[in-house]
């Protein structure tokens, strides 16, 4: 590890401790899929899956998403799909 890199991460644990010390509250994010079984993951509904894309097209990681590790690749797999019989672009529209 670089001299830089060591500074960045001893930088970021101290904002981090001061950040808890200040006494603000992270929640854990909750997997929408675990918590309401009746949502599913299905790569023929391209508008639900379009929350786990970002506008370049990218996968959502999960630790933004919320989701668990189970879902999270489910997702995956059904955007992936999706891609492949062309309900959702693999890139973002290119110029006009």
């Amino acid at each position: 590890m670089s001299v830089k890199a060591r500074l960045r991460a001893r930088a970021r644990k101290k904002a981090r401790k001061q950040k808890k010390s200040k006494g603000s509250f992270l929640r854990k994010k909750v997997c929408r899929f675990c918590a309401d079984p009746k949502a599913e993951i299905d790569y023929k509904d391209p508008k639900g899956l379009r929350y786990f894309i970002t506008e370049t097209g990218k996968l959502i990681p999960m630790r933004i998403s919320g989701n668990c590790a189970k879902h999270q690749r489910a997702v995956a797999l059904g955007i992936k799909r999706s891609r492949q019989l062309a309900l959702m672009p693999n890139a973002p529209h290119h110029g006009n």
